[in-house]
């Protein structure tokens, strides 16, 4: 029996995941959290062979519990369940050491059979998850942004022009401009606009 901790601040959720795993012959949920702390100390007491992690709770999140979880217990497999794939997430999670990542339109036989390969050592990706981190792979992230061009950035998309930047900054017009174009050649952009959303989708702002 794959002995399954199921982790999810949605009591709904949980239910419908017990419901749908416990037809399966060979699974078994041992236990069931609200939050990422819980999922810590429920990972402990009830020592599962795979969890299925939802990624935004509140308190300590699904990244942050995983991390938790894998620095106690190596062996453990940890699959993310989530309705979000932005590549930020998908990022943070494997990061982290998820040995999955899994959306909640999973059918019963997609998740069954995920539980199963994960609980082999395997690493189970939704085929959406999987072609972003391929082309993420093949298009390296930019280089991370210094603090001061983060700032100038974040107001940048607030609508502030350089003028206004400078005087929120303390600094002049003409450093502002110079910011704002290595941000433009660390994210491969040409504009303002780029910029903003590039750096919005690659979770910097």
């Amino acid at each position: 029996m794959i002995a399954v901790l199921l982790v999810d601040d949605h009591p709904v959720v949980r239910e419908g995941l017990r419901g749908m795993l416990e037809t399966e012959p060979d699974l078994t949920v041992v236990g069931e959290a609200s939050s990422g702390d819980e999922a810590v100390a429920q990972n402990r007491a009830k020592r599962p062979d795979v969890i299925l992690m939802d990624l935004r709770m509140p308190g300590l999140d699904g990244v942050g519990a995983t991390r938790k979880i894998l620095a106690e217990t190596p062996e453990r497999r940890v699959v993310v369940l989530t309705t979000y794939e932005t590549d930020a997430d998908i990022l943070r999670a494997v990061e982290a050491g998820a040995a999955g990542y899994l959306l909640k339109d999973a059918t019963r036989a997609e998740l069954s059979g995920a539980i199963r390969a994960a609980a082999r050592g395997e690493t189970v990706l939704a085929p959406s998850v999987a072609g972003k981190l391929v082309r993420r792979v093949r298009n390296p992230a930019p280089q991370a942004l210094s603090a001061r061009e983060t700032e100038v950035l974040r107001l940048v998309a607030q609508g502030h022009t350089n003028a206004d930047i400078g005087r929120a900054l303390h600094i002049s017009e003409a450093t502002v401009k110079t910011h704002l174009l290595r941000m433009f050649a660390k994210l491969d952009v040409s504009d303002r606009t780029a910029a903003v959303t590039t750096a919005m989708s690659l979770g910097l702002l």
